[in-house]
């Protein structure tokens, strides 16, 4: 049976810290698995100790490049989509993913959405070698969730809301 507490770290491609944090595993469904955040949560955040504000829920999909975070108010970007590495799990309890600095956000209020970090994708493309699979990779999924997030495709409408439920 999987572990109840997962450990969730991403790295940039570089290896550095950036995010590292506990998450408890809600369920897991053919998008993914879908982790909880409680607010009062510690983490950390480039190399520093900090504390989730605000509780959220991190879907980790089956072979995908990107990691969606489903927000409640007050945040202003309902989903946050990181652009990342396939997950690569470390038996039941431990996430490895690396960042590729490209986000798609849905902002709340308006339900724009927005591509995010293009400046740092291509700045970390040139000092870190991102290979060209790599970068293909990203790009193509920056723009199906750019898709997706204005569509109304699942997970992004609804399919999210039972599991936020869960940690607001």
């Amino acid at each position: 049976m999987p572990s109840d507490m997962v450990r969730v770290i991403y790295r940039k491609y570089d290896g550095s810290a950036h995010r590292d944090y506990p998450a408890r595993r809600l369920t897991e469904d053919d998008l993914g698995i879908w982790l909880g955040v409680p607010e009062g949560t510690q983490s950390v955040y480039h190399g520093r100790p900090s504390v989730e504000k605000i509780p959220f829920v991190l879907l980790v999909p089956h072979r995908a490049w990107w990691t969606a975070m489903f927000n409640p108010p007050p945040r202003t970007s309902e989903v946050y989509c990181d652009i990342a590495t396939p997950a690569r799990w470390e038996s039941d309890d431990t996430v490895h993913l690396i960042d590729l600095d490209l986000d798609v956000v849905r902002r709340r209020a308006t339900g724009l959405v927005e591509l995010l970090d293009e400046d740092e994708f291509a700045e970390h493309r040139a000092r870190f070698g991102y290979p060209e699979d790599v970068v293909a990779e990203a790009e193509a999924a920056a723009q199906r969730l750019f898709g997706a997030l204005g569509d109304g495709t699942e997970p992004f409408a609804t399919a999210y809301r039972k599991w936020l439920a869960l940690v607001v």
